[in-house]
């Protein structure tokens, strides 16, 4: 049988760089006095390890074991902490758990091992964190996945979860094997999921009604969406309330990377905590360059959207069907390039707000990245609804003036096209075509990606690598050298080789991260608010590919991602706020797309989801010979007013539903009579603690209590009398 093992700690003895004899020297010793102190940190903190070979030169894989005394007291502390900082839990710090009765979680295992050894120093840790000056040769730390709750996971939601709903009981499940974080989000993928249901059947029926950018459509889906953001907040804290993380931000540990500033108490110099004006004005600091590369990125998009328009629209010469794909080139080549520069950027700001905890940390950082993102997924179809249709008659003739005026000077032959009219068409289903290719083949390739590529990019780094199957040799990495155990007798070396094959593929893996897939489901949220008036089963494309997606994350943790280190968590955090802001927006959006697109009444017509701009009775059509006053004058300023008018609209009634959804969904609920059960308990609990304990022992009450006698001693008399009885019945008998 395999040893039981916590954690696994990558050393990393190479630099990855060339260097001279002299320097591979020093930096071998180097890494062996850092090595030999890692290991010393642990025993001496009562944690069993072991070094192990791993698959490339100079990597040491460091197996950890906790022995259950130690594990006692690990859970003892947290306990303490848990309740001087209020978490709701029942059990007091001095309490005695019996973990016959209540086994601990193996998620709760791992993370209070992971927290105490990456905790700082002056918090009670071991302060041992990958990447920091002092442990420069740690590279990461890992726990091992469980194969067979993973592939019990993965076959019970292919085989018996068919649907789209969680229940407690598969959430709690998760919440044991990979801590709240991953539960939250499965919890909030499953949640989110089911709330689709509402705005696809809307979709279906407005789209077979043929009636696209129907107002009542528009309105009931931003009041979808305000909703879903409103229940959600509550159904994250009665979460949070099941699994006693309510308020666990309190608990969380500094980050190595903060640095508090210097003060003195009594001559001696102290380390406080970092001023929040500094932090703030930090934060303000990073807005202009957040906001320039927002131009910049903004600025490279139109110019790639304009130039598409132009190789479609009018271009006709040589190549016209290779050119046409250019604009993609372009995209492709240019815009990671400039998010990657940002992010390097976002990372050095975030890093320079010196925040205390990582989780607001990682909050700064994902707002920051996530604004990008935003606008590279949404500034598409912006610029088709807000400057292609409404202007794009105008600017095209203007362009094909300006071409018939230099034709003669480029060439003979006829490179673009000349027909007035043919400038001036612009095409009604270009926003019906992006968003199906957002909401169908985007999402269609993401899984792809997510579930295939890495088989794909694991084959080829075999490949590379050289790889070939393990040999009987005597050890798990086929140079036969003797590999120290757990204990001083001999082990199965084919067992052991099985166990550390497994080990060394955990540790190729990539770490999972959480950021991807809620940006991936914040931006579809984002789809189907703001712009699924223009095509109505885009939140029907949205839920099944959330049933899909539901299957792949799990398939993603379990198969391609190193096992999530577990977190505590009462929040999704800032993407809550995303959707909160995304919901605001779509009531703007969606005035505005149903003022500039709305179909008349008087059209009979041509095309099924045409526009009101297309249509010759709307009072909007406008002429490929329009000015852009006249545009804005007809079209968008009433647009823009009544799109002004709907965000005010907004605010109230998010404040009405706000109070709506805590009175009916919060107030009385079972996880409010849990957090009120669980406070009394505590507070039951403390004070039977102290009665217990009281100071004040029989002898001493028993003298305070005939002290108490003695000096009533002869004045029983004036006790025995009482005026009162006697002064109410003369009162009686004078009436």
């Amino acid at each position: 049988m395999p040893p039981a093992i916590d954690l696994v700690l990558v050393f990393d003895a190479e630099q990855g760089r060339a260097l001279s004899k002299q320097q591979a020297l020093d930096n071998a010793r180097r890494a062996d006095t850092q090595y030999t102190r890692l290991l010393t940190s642990l025993r001496d903190a009562g944690f069993k390890v072991t070094g192990r070979r791993g698959e490339k030169r100079g990597q040491i894989l460091v197996l950890l074991w906790t022995p259950p005394r130690k594990l006692a007291q690990l859970i003892s502390a947290q306990l303490h902490d848990d309740f001087l900082l209020g978490l709701p839990s029942s059990t007091l710090p001095g309490q005695v758990r019996d973990f016959v009765e209540t086994p601990l979680s193996a998620a709760d295992r791992i993370r209070v091992v992971y927290t105490h050894i990456t905790s700082l120093k002056s918090e009670g840790g071991l302060a041992i964190i990958p990447g920091v000056e002092e442990w420069s040769y740690l590279k990461s730390i890992l726990s091992l996945h469980d194969d067979e709750f993973n592939k019990h996971w993965i076959s019970n939601w292919t085989h018996r979860v068919r649907g789209i709903h969680l229940p407690h009981q598969e959430l709690t499940k998760i919440r044991d094997e990979f801590g709240e974080a991953i539960a939250m989000y499965f919890g909030f993928l499953s949640a989110y999921t089911q709330s689709l249901v509402i705005p696809s059947a809307l979709g279906i029926i407005f789209w077979f009604t043929g009636r696209a950018y129907s107002p009542v459509y528009s309105f009931l889906l931003s009041l979808w969406s305000l909703c879903w953001v409103e229940w959600w907040r509550i159904q994250e804290k009665a979460l949070s309330v099941r699994w006693g993380t309510l308020g666990s931000f309190r608990t969380e540990k500094r980050r190595a990377q903060f640095r508090g500033e210097q003060g003195k108490s009594n001559e001696e110099p102290v380390e406080q905590a970092f001023p929040w004006w500094k932090r703030e004005a930090r934060v303000l600091a990073s807005v202009p360059i957040i906001l320039a590369f927002s131009v910049v990125l903004a600025a490279l998009l139109t110019a790639i959207f304009v130039f598409e328009a132009f190789v479609t629209q009018l271009y006709r010469g040589p190549l016209h069907d290779y050119i046409s794909f250019a604009p993609t080139v372009l995209f492709i080549a240019l815009v990671p390039r400039v998010l990657g520069v940002y992010q390097a950027f976002a990372r050095r700001l975030t890093n320079w707000e010196n925040h205390a905890h990582q989780s607001s940390h990682d909050a700064s950082l994902t707002i920051k990245t996530f604004a990008l993102s935003a606008i590279v997924a949404y500034l598409g179809l912006a610029l088709s609804a807000f400057i292609y249709v409404p202007f794009g008659p105008f600017l095209m003739t203007h362009v094909h003036n300006f071409i018939s005026k230099n034709q003669e000077n480029i060439s003979e032959k006829q490179l673009f096209a000349t027909d007035v009219k043919a400038q001036a068409k612009i095409d009604p289903s270009r926003l019906q075509n992006q968003m199906f290719a957002y909401t169908v083949t985007n999402q269609v390739i993401n899984t792809l990606i997510e579930v295939v590529l890495p088989y794909v990019l694991r084959g080829i780094n075999d490949v590379r690598n050289g790889k070939h199957p393990i040999s009987g040799n005597g050890n798990g990495n086929g140079n036969g050298k003797k590999k120290v155990g757990f204990k001083d007798n001999t082990v199965d070396d084919k067992e052991e080789r099985q166990f550390l094959s497994e080990v060394r593929r955990n540790v190729s893996l990539p770490e999972y991260e959480l950021f991807g897939d809620y940006a991936e489901m914040v931006t579809q949220f984002g789809y189907v608010t703001l712009w699924s008036t223009i095509w109505p089963l885009g939140p029907l494309m949205a839920l099944l590919n959330n049933w899909l997606e539901l299957r792949s994350d799990a398939f993603k943790i379990t198969v391609h991602s190193r096992r999530p280190i577990p977190v505590r968590v009462e929040t999704i955090g800032p993407w809550l706020d995303s959707m909160a802001f995304i919901s605001w927006l779509s009531a703007v959006t969606n005035t505005a797309l149903v003022s500039l697109f709305r179909p008349e009444v008087s059209s009979t017509s041509s095309a099924r989801f045409g526009t009101a701009l297309n249509i010759p009775s709307s009072p909007t059509t406008l002429s490929a010979f329009a000015s852009p006053f006249d545009t804005y004058r007809n079209l968008l300023a009433p647009s823009l007013l009544l799109a002004l008018a709907a965000s005010y609209g907004f605010l109230l009634l998010r404040g009405a539903i706000r109070h709506i959804m805590d009175k009916a969904v919060w107030k009385g609920s079972e996880e409010e009579r849990m957090l009120k059960r669980a406070r009394e308990e505590v507070v039951k609990a403390y004070l039977a603690k102290v009665k217990d304990e009281d100071v004040m022992d029989d002898v001493k009450i028993a003298q305070m209590a005939q002290g108490a006698q003695d000096g009533n001693a002869g004045e029983d008399g004036f006790w025995s009398f009482d005026e009162g009885k006697a002064e109410l019945e003369q009162d009686i008998k004078m009436t």
